[in-house]
Parts: C-alpha cells; sequence; structure tokens
C-alpha cells in the first residue's frame, strides 16, 4: 500500500480505480454463475451559508408629509438567512450478484473512504448499509485501506484490539457460517489474497488485494500527483523512515 494516497484531494479518483481493477480481477472467476457489479451508494451531505441582514429605511410622501411633516417608513429588520445546500455524495461498490436469482447480491465489497471513519452522514450511510446487506443474508467484505479514523469493519472492536498494531484491514463477514475473518497488515505487509465468499456450498474464490493495487497504481497518475517530497502524517519514525527509501528507491521524486 501507499500511504501518500490518503490524500483527500487523490482518495476519491484512487477509490473508484481501485473498484474497478477488483471487477476486473473478480469477473472471469466468477463466470458462469456470478457477475460482479459496479454500483452506487448515495448518501446526502447538508451545508450551510449565511447570507448577513442589512437594514434599509425608506422615504415615501404620506399623508403626514403632504400636511408639512416628512414620514419615514421602514422595513423590518433583516433576519439572518441561512441557505441550505444538499450535495448528493456517490460512492461506489461492488457487488456480487447471481443472475439466475434475479441478481440477488451475494457479496458486496466495500473500500472505506475517509468519510466513512468520521462521525457523519458518510459513516451513517455505510454502517447503515452494512446493516442492511448482512439482515438480507449478503456477505460483507471490507477493505480498510486507510490508517486513521474510527473503526468501521462489523468486527467487534475488541477483537480489533486484540489484533493491533496494524495500519491496514480486511475484514470478511460470512453470513453462513456467521463468522469474522480478518487480515490485518503493517505499512510494509503486502495486501493480501482474500477469501471471497459466495452462496452457500459454493467454493470461494480468491481475491489477489495486490495484483489489484499494483494495477490501480499503475495505471494512474499518482507519481504526478503525489507529493512525495513530504512524509505522510502519523507515521512512526521507522516507518517515515522506511517510506523515504522506498521513494528514494523508486525515483519518484525524480518523475515530479
Amino acid at each position: 500500500m501507499d500511504p501518500y494516497l490518503e490524500r483527500s484531494a487523490i482518495w476519491a479518483d484512487f477509490h473508484d480505480s481501485l473498484i474497478f481493477c477488483l471487477r476486473e480481477i473478480l469477473q472471469p472467476l466468477l463466470r458462469p454463475r456470478y457477475a460482479a457489479l459496479s454500483q452506487n451508494r448515495l448518501y446526502v451531505v447538508e451545508s450551510a451559508r449565511p447570507i448577513l441582514p442589512d437594514v434599509s429605511l425608506v422615504r415615501s410622501r404620506s399623508r403626514a408629509a403632504r400636511a408639512g411633516g416628512t414620514a419615514i417608513k421602514a422595513k423590518p429588520d433583516r433576519a439572518v438567512v441561512i441557505e441550505m445546500f444538499r450535495e448528493e455524495i456517490r460512492q461506489p461498490v461492488l457487488h456480487i450478484v447471481e443472475p439466475a436469482a434475479g441478481n440477488r447480491i451475494v457479496t458486496a465489497i466495500e473500500v472505506l473512504s475517509p468519510d466513512n471513519k468520521v462521525a457523519g452522514p458518510g459513516r451513517k450511510s455505510y454502517l447503515k448499509k452494512g446493516d442492511e446487506l448482512w439482515q438480507a443474508g449478503a456477505n460483507l467484505v471490507e477493505i480498510d485501506l486507510l490508517r486513521r479514523g474510527l473503526p468501521t469493519v462489523r468486527v467487534p472492536k475488541q477483537r480489533l484490539d486484540a489484533l493491533r498494531p496494524f495500519a491496514y484491514l480486511v475484514a470478511v463477514s460470512r453470513w453462513f457460517p456467521s463468522q469474522y475473518e480478518v487480515y490485518p497488515m503493517g505499512l510494509r505487509d503486502p495486501l493480501p489474497k482474500v477469501a471471497v465468499p459466495l452462496s452457500n456450498g459454493d467454493p470461494d474464490v480468491t481475491l489477489d488485494l495486490q495484483t489489484a493495487f499494483a494495477r490501480c497504481w499503475e495505471s494512474g497518475a499518482y507519481p504526478e500527483l503525489l507529493a512525495y517530497e513530504r512524509v505522510p502524517v502519523g507515521l512512526s519514525k521507522a516507518d517515515a523512515a522506511w517510506c523515504r527509501k522506498q521513494v528514494r528507491e523508486a525515483g519518484l521524486l525524480d518523475r515530479k
């Protein structure tokens, strides 16, 4: 994994590209019974912008004015007006479906985004959708390639705490038999080959996450976009030194 990709300005592009690469790798493994479809999980974010009030006075010719005086007619004071903006956020998710059963969702594969791991509508939407899929009898594969933020995968927090320290995590929630499979990774570890469950009785398919990541990274313009001269925040001294070494050896600074 490349921790430099965690920049918010870059992550959305990487997220969408990785979903596409995952589908590309899984599709031939799923035929003929299953298919991988890229779907959108949508949620709405509301933001506000205040409009400052003002007060204006308008002179008018009234009866009092015609009688020799001048009347001043005041408009009501203006309240602070708050304009509300509703923005629809789209987050791609991968669904493995069974066409013969009306495209029933067998397994959902989620790649977490930064707003899934902080309090707010993105996290609420993510957790709600995960619960809905689980209630519908679908398996769930959660790919968390973000070092920071709140625990979001379905695995109980105390179970995760027992596995620390780790930088990244893949969690597989099997609907039947009901169990969790967790792949914890350090910053320097290769991404795992993940057993992706299908319908009960069918063998798993293996998702090579490192291959998907490499394909995604190579097809993007990340060497040109990422600020490799700055070490990502939140790293230990040893991991920061390792990152600098990797950047130098890969010649990434020379490509800026």
